[in-house]
């Protein structure tokens, strides 16, 4: 199989069903942001963290490729001539987004009550983290964009806000494991 095949070679990339649209429409730009997101969960995982914390984010990893996958598929090629689904993998599902939230709840176990917004940064790893969740907030807000015009499954906003918020508080973990400083943001009075 070889990766390149000239097909995008003026301007235009095939959805999932065929159809052709230009590299600069909102659906590319959303998987595409997807695609990102991805790729900075994959870097926080190669940090060194807990297994628990790992396995969680090897799992966000498929579940990003899931979404990636809807949003790339033509709503209106959605489904075959037989009635069936063209992707023919699982969905985004509410135990999905149970996962992330009973995760937060874990991780806030360990974690003092947050009192003021939090400045990005303290470690790598951290900073890692904050990259990935503003990735995130642009998937979400570029995929809401495309489901005002073509309506997709909703699961798939419901996880990327989740997973938005499961990386902040991520990040506060990781803030605390490393024994790093969180630094309060404090507006300065005039």
């Amino acid at each position: 199989m070889k990766i390149y095949t000239k097909t995008g070679d003026k301007g235009t990339t095939a959805l999932f069903g065929g159809t052709r649209v230009p590299k600069h429409h909102i659906r590319i730009e959303s998987y595409g942001t997807v695609d990102e997101l991805n790729a900075h969960i994959g870097l926080i995982r190669d940090q060194k963290i807990d297994t628990i914390t790992a396995e969680v984010l090897l799992e966000i990893q498929h579940k990003l490729f899931t979404i990636g996958s809807i949003l790339a598929t033509d709503p209106e090629k959605a489904t075959l001539k037989n009635g069936k689904s063209r992707l023919n993998i699982p969905r985004i599902s509410e135990e999905d987004i149970h996962l992330l939230e009973t995760e937060m709840d874990r991780m806030n176990e360990e974690l003092p009550e947050m009192t003021h917004f939090i400045l990005p940064g303290g470690h790598q790893s951290v900073s890692f983290c904050h990259i990935a969740r503003c990735v995130c907030r642009r998937a979400e807000r570029l995929s809401t964009a495309l489901y005002n015009e073509e309506v997709f499954d909703e699961e798939v906003l419901k996880y990327l806000n989740r997973l938005s918020d499961y990386l902040f508080v991520l990040a506060r973990l990781l803030t605390k494991q490393l024994q790093a400083e969180e630094i309060k943001w404090i507006p300065k009075k005039s």
